[in-house]
């Protein structure tokens, strides 16, 4: 039996847009089967028994601000953004104070990589490889060891340097997940800008209605870069909003449609669960859809975003990776565990504020860029 959404969506036109045409499909009837309730996903109590505490997160009740589309701020080089990092900074000052090849160097590159968060397995056959060779005398010098540590990084990352395709459905529809605080709504913006310059037709889901707050900030990314967003009032389905949102892309056409999601502890089931129908939800309209699901990460939470990585995907099956806030005080690391651990595309990095700095991810420009300026170009 078929029941009928109660609520329309409302939708925030952009500045001078052309009004969608009036023979705009209704919404369809949501399948009743979609509750959550009936979800082919695992025993939420047996997938999340094994996680560790999540550290504390960033509170997402803030001011927002969103950068004028008008503006392009200079772009700044990997190195530039990078070199502040504790990656950089911890390998720039292991090798100036201690330049001799020996396995006292070693010992500390090692506790360095680990304390960048590329995690402990990661570290350890790093240096162990490196220390092998060492011993096998294919070093010259500490410079040469430099050399061959760059390589081992960037064959890390190479597999996972897989940008994201969305032309291969219309609409491609991108499901944005992730916890509280990591960036999420922001990234949502600046991939709206970036597949808008590329000609690209966007429609924006505000799928979390669970603040206020995250409407209001696409709402307002969609206005700046003229891109609609079909949104409801606060506390409304999130299946219901993205269903609705997917119906309209379909009917005017749209290349791409990017879903917001409420920002979640990968602890919460019940939020969890929502995760589940909105993916079963899209799938009565499209079998193959969502296309993508991007989970957006804070690259200043270090070993906590692996398992993140490893709940989410359990429940939702994450497909894509966006790894924030790299720029500054990040340690940079956890883009060498994630790539360890799972093998993920990393679709994107977060570099900076303005929308030019979320890059495509290029694994031999963000090892160059946190290596000492004597390597790579930067």
């Amino acid at each position: 039996m078929l029941k009928f959404w109660k609520k329309k969506p409302a939708e925030t036109p952009p500045p001078d847009a052309t009004p969608a045409p009036a023979a705009d499909a209704p919404a369809a009837a949501m399948p009743h089967d979609a509750d959550a309730a009936s979800l082919d996903t695992p025993a939420l109590g047996e997938v999340l028994s094994e996680a560790p505490p999540p550290a504390e997160q960033p509170a997402e009740e803030q001011p927002f601000e969103v950068p004028d589309a008008d503006v392009a701020p200079a772009r700044r080089s990997w190195r530039e953004r990078l070199s502040g990092s504790g990656f950089a900074r911890g390998l720039t000052s292991l090798f100036s104070r201690h330049p001799k090849l020996d396995d006292a160097l070693l010992d500390e590159l090692e506790t360095t990589l680990i304390t960048a968060d590329v995690g402990i397995e990661a570290s350890t056959s790093l240096v162990e490889n490196l220390r092998r060779r060492m011993h096998k005398r294919e070093f010259a010098d500490a410079s040469a060891l430099l050399a061959a540590l760059r390589m081992e990084l960037v064959q890390l990352l190479t597999p996972v340097q897989r940008p994201l395709d969305v032309s291969g459905h219309k609409p491609y529809v991108v499901l944005t997940v992730g916890i509280n605080g990591v960036g999420k709504t922001t990234t949502i913006g600046k991939l709206a800008r970036r597949y808008r310059d590329e000609g690209r037709a966007v429609l924006l889901a505000a799928g979390d209605t669970f603040r206020a707050a995250a409407v209001e900030q696409l709402k307002t990314w969609g206005a700046r870069n003229s891109v609609p967003v079909i949104a409801q009032g606060q506390d409304a389905d999130s299946a219901s909003v993205i269903f609705d949102a997917l119906q309209a892309a379909r009917s005017r056409g749209a290349d791409v449609l990017i879903a917001d999601t409420a920002g979640r502890l990968h602890t919460q089931g019940g939020l969890m669960d929502e995760l589940g129908k909105i993916a079963r939800v899209l799938k009565k309209i499209d079998a193959e859809a969502p296309h993508e699901v991007l989970m957006v990460i804070d690259g200043t939470t270090g070993q906590n975003a692996v398992s993140q990585v490893r709940q989410f995907r359990q429940i939702v099956g994450v497909s894509g990776l966006v790894v924030t806030k790299l720029d500054g005080t990040a340690k940079g690391g956890v883009v060498f565990a994630l790539a360890r651990e799972f093998g993920l595309p990393i679709r994107y990095v977060g570099l900076g504020e303005s929308a030019t700095d979320l890059r495509v991810f290029d694994a031999e420009a963000y090892v160059d860029g946190l290596l000492p300026a004597s390597l790579g170009q930067g």
